[in-house]
């Protein structure tokens, strides 16, 4: 189908949700709209994949609220006829929000189960039964577990963001909750990555499903302007705080999102850039549910022009007209660079997004090259600027690519990175830091304080320079720094 000949109108989409969409304004069906909506209202269980900021939320909540409204029935007590699963409370948020859009002419009764908040007001609404139910597994568990609910009457499943379930080590329960589903449903997954492990999730979930693919393999990132400076580490705070202030003497209403490797930081730079006069708030899974609802309300109401985020908090944050994202840390794995640029240039608008690269972070840049297969030029309003790392030549790195095959290398085992790791493991147990005890003490499980290179307690090892020349050497063989 011809995304660009094709409406909403087109799409068979009834004259509630037409309106509702139009008030929304939505002009014309992004391209996964286009191919999914058709497949979904055919009743074909669907394995999309498509990645962040190209309307998935529209394409599969559409057709699902379509059909729930002109089947006609209601939920029993305790149930709810269809269930969306979602990483992060931010993002389960968000699609309940866009369902009250799409909704609105509709007479569907939805509601949000995440952790982080008290259960009660989710026990009530699910008590009378809900026709929508967006939750989070570690949340949909616990309730079930407590016999809150039940999962007899679902008739729509829809897994969002499933690269990201694998990530947080959502798999498990993901399976769990799968099994207690009737076998007659219609099931859709969505995920922006393709890898084996997600393909035999979705074998377990969709049955003879329609594979609908836009551009996995091609990272969009030719809407948004590209830059790289290059700086030494101490310095990154200072030209953070220099970009903000000249955009915002362009534009008091800006925004810009600013993304750290670990909750640490992002809580340390977020205090920094408030000292300097720069309004800034950071969001982590650390962080209560009402603490990240502020500042990402006090965001999107321009009352702050900086949040400061972690990977995995940011999911589900989609804020209009924010035109600048900053890599302040660089992503360890390159996949995720383009889900954090993604982040701008939402809905076919531009932006802007400039990384920080270290002299140690070299080898981070070039994967990032190879796989998004262009070049990022400098940031040319950079008073900080060091020569690039040998491994972050541009040119170099983009000949290094070709003769390894473009193949990214994952620095972490299990090709997940540290700081998703961390993150991880805070987002769903978060722990206090060790105040004594063992060589880690006085340092929280996600810091990024760390007493030497090596992210290992105690004094520094005598051999560390041989050990880094050998790394080098390793690196320039095609091996990691594991080994690998």
């Amino acid at each position: 189908m011809d995304n660009q000949k094709t409406t909403f109108e087109s799409l068979n989409l009834s004259e509630p949700i037409l309106r509702a969409v139009r008030a929304a304004g939505y002009e014309m069906p992004s391209p996964i709209q286009a191919l999914a909506v058709p497949k979904i209202l055919e009743g074909r269980d669907v394995f999309g994949c498509a990645q962040t900021g190209t309307g998935k939320t529209a394409a599969f909540a559409l057709p699902i609220m379509q059909m729930l409204e002109a089947g006609g029935a209601y939920p029993e007590p305790k149930r709810f006829r269809a269930l969306i699963l979602a990483p992060t409370r931010e993002l389960a948020e968000q699609i309940d929000d866009n369902i009250a859009v799409y909704g609105k002419h509709l007479h569907l009764s939805h509601c949000k189960a995440y952790g982080g908040v008290s259960q009660n007001p989710q026990i009530k609404a699910l008590s009378a039964g809900v026709d929508i139910l967006v939750a989070t597994p570690g949340r949909l568990l616990d309730l079930w577990s407590q016999k809150k609910l039940e999962f007899g009457g679902v008739e729509y499943l829809v897994l969002d963001e499933a690269d990201r379930m694998l990530d947080m080590g959502f798999i498990p329960d993901i399976r769990k909750i799968v099994a207690q589903l009737p076998v007659r449903r219609q099931s859709l997954l969505f995920s922006a990555t393709l890898s084996g492990e997600i393909r035999e999730l979705a074998s377990a979930i969709v049955k003879n499903p329609v594979n609908i693919s836009v551009s996995p393999d091609s990272p969009t990132v030719e809407k948004i302007d590209q830059y790289v400076a290059f700086l030494e580490r101490q310095s990154k705070t200072e030209l953070l705080a220099d970009i903000l202030k000249r955009r915002a003497a362009d534009d008091p209403k800006s925004l810009a999102l600013v993304f750290c490797r670990t909750k640490h930081g992002a809580n340390k730079l977020a205090k920094k850039l408030n000292s300097r006069g720069i309004g800034a708030a950071a969001i982590h899974g650390n962080k209560s549910q009402s603490a990240r609802r502020r500042a990402l309300e006090s965001f999107k109401e321009r009352k702050i022009g900086a949040l400061v985020a972690t990977d995995i908090a940011a999911r589900g944050i989609d804020v209009k007209d924010m035109s600048l994202v900053v890599n302040f840390d660089l992503p360890e794995e390159p996949e995720t660079y383009v889900h954090r640029i993604g982040r701008t240039a939402r809905a076919e608008a531009s932006g802007m997004a400039v990384s920080f690269c270290a002299p140690d972070d070299g080898d981070l840049f070039a994967q990032i090259l190879r796989y998004i297969k262009r070049d990022i030029p400098e940031f040319p309003e950079n008073p900080y600027r060091v020569e690039p790392p040998k491994f972050a030549r541009q040119g170099d790195s983009l000949r290094e690519g070709a003769r390894r095959g473009g193949v990214s290398r994952r620095r972490a085992r299990g090709g997940v990175s540290t700081g998703r790791a961390e993150e991880r493991r805070g987002a769903r147990n978060p722990r206090p830091p060790k105040r004594s005890g063992g060589p880690r003490a006085g340092a929280s499980r996600n810091s990024n304080s760390r007493k030497n290179p090596s992210g290992r307690g105690g004094p520094e090892k005598k051999s560390a320079p041989k050990l880094s020349k050998l790394r080098g050497i390793f690196g320039l063989m095609g091996f990691d720094r594991r080994g690998r």
